[in-house]
């Protein structure tokens, strides 16, 4: 068997497609069909079943798949360790985050390793958790920002910080004076909330949905467009402590809520069988060094307008 049979083999199985695993090794598919084909002559049995544009693997195929995986993993971390044997000398750092985590945490730490550890190539990724979950297990990212729950055991997951999700609303919002509001409060309130596809956005429409709270006045893909809509009077969200932290602008109330204040926790995400390298390590470290040294004080008014 010849190790670039097992990573088309590999790809195929991942994707379910022979023209998109084509893409991603870099061949042509009739390149990548034929060294699979010789693959299965080698041994004797069909690993893959071609159904349509599909492609699924067979018993055979979901034996030699996990081996395959194994094995590229080791030959891969092989040549990693032996690329940094000159601890930080060069070398290549992918790291991911979730859009709603991205702008907030990223930048103090990217600036000081960049700074620290100039020959080391530093590739970031902005995506959605699936995409990021998917890289990471393939991979393609040595260190992931996630927001929990994360289910797949190939990973293992380092929490970074828990924060709370605050009270977003404009500074004259009837609420914006009350000793005290809890999320039964916002039943009849319009929310705008972030799509779908994002996590943090269906977190907050599942908080919206068990209290009662059906309005939904918009939807948006960024955060800043959220806060933004808030301030011109368009209607209220829960927003977290990160996004808070980064308002700098005087025209949205920050409120705590009472009662079971709702969170979301952080994490630091990597396949469990990837070697981790030595810049992966520094940069989690730096990371953690931000969280904890780094946090700005909240703009929160637990307030009513108008208290001295």
């Amino acid at each position: 068997m010849e190790l670039h049979q097992l990573r088309y083999f590999v790809a195929v199985a991942q994707v379910g497609n022979f023209s998109r695993a084509a893409e991603i090794c870099h061949v042509s598919q009739p390149s990548l069909s034929q060294q699979i084909q010789k693959l299965e002559r080698r041994l004797k049995q069909r690993l893959l079943d071609r159904l349509g544009k599909r492609a699924v693997l067979t018993d055979a195929g979901k034996v030699l798949f996990d081996q395959a995986v194994h094995i590229l993993t080791s030959v891969d971390n092989a040549e990693r360790q032996v690329k940094e044997f000159d601890t930080m000398a060069g070398g290549r750092l992918a790291v991911g985050a979730i859009p709603t985590i991205a702008p907030y945490i990223f930048p103090g730490a990217l600036q000081t390793f960049s700074r620290q550890y100039p020959a080391v190539e530093l590739i970031i990724h902005e995506d959605l958790t699936t995409h990021l979950l998917n890289a990471s297990v393939a991979g393609d990212l040595d260190l992931a920002l996630l927001a929990l729950p994360v289910s797949d055991d190939r990973l293992t997951c380092e929490t970074l910080l828990t924060e709370p999700l605050f009270l977003a609303l404009p500074n004259q919002h009837p609420l914006a004076r009350g000793k005290r509001i809890t999320l039964q409060d916002l039943q009849d309130e319009r929310f705008i909330v972030l799509d779908e596809m994002h996590c943090f956005g269906e977190q907050v429409l599942s908080i919206c949905r068990e209290e009662g709270c059906k309005r939904i006045a918009c939807r948006s893909s960024q955060l800043s467009t959220v806060q933004t809509l808030i301030a011109l009077g368009q209607g209220i969200s829960l927003l977290p402590a990160m996004a808070v932290s980064a308002d700098r602008g005087r025209r949205i109330c920050y409120r705590h809520l009472a009662g079971d204040e709702p969170t979301r926790t952080i994490v630091a995400a990597w396949n469990r069988h990837r070697y981790r390298s030595s810049s992966a390590e520094r940069f989690l470290e730096l990371l953690k060094a931000q969280v904890k040294h780094g946090q700005r004080r909240l703009p929160v008014n637990d307030r009513p307008s108008g208290t001295p």
